[in-house]
């Protein structure tokens, strides 16, 4: 997965969920640092800090593995694996465990100079698309 180095460093930006008509259900700020460590058990690993204007957060740290091309994920709260489009566009195919019947699609693209980058999630619940989720995040540092 040759492009997930342009995505090491620290994000920060907006999640916007949204149901099938667009109306807003949730937004919160977040905070992304992704890493790809030299050594170690893990080739990638991603924190996330969430928050939301009425005080509430959320920290998780996702640890992942490469195996067969892809980076699969095995975490409290979902399962599943990435891989990479020949445009080195990022796709996402990842399944909750905290939400029976839940698995969402994911999709990770940057801009040209990649200080920008935009991830659209498409959820399913028993195989019926119910919401979307739209991130947009700024590169804010390399390290």
């Amino acid at each position: 997965m040759p492009s997930m180095a342009r995505h090491e460093g620290v994000w920060e930006g907006i999640y916007r969920h949204v149901d099938l008509d667009g109306v807003l259900l949730d937004t919160h700020r977040v905070t992304v640092r992704c890493e790809l460590p030299d050594d170690g058990p893990y080739p990638y690993i991603q924190h996330n800090h969430f928050v939301w204007e009425d005080g509430r957060e959320h920290r998780a740290t996702l640890p992942g593995i490469l195996r067969d091309g892809r980076l699969w994920w095995d975490v409290e709260t979902f399962h599943g694996y990435s891989w990479e489009t020949l445009d080195g566009i990022l796709m996402l195919n990842l399944t909750r465990k905290d939400e029976a019947g839940a698995n969402f699609f994911e999709m990770i693209t940057l801009g040209s100079t990649g200080e920008h980058r935009s991830r659209t999630w498409q959820w399913f619940r028993d195989g019926k698309l119910y919401k979307r989720t739209l991130c947009d995040e700024r590169l804010v540092s390399r390290s």
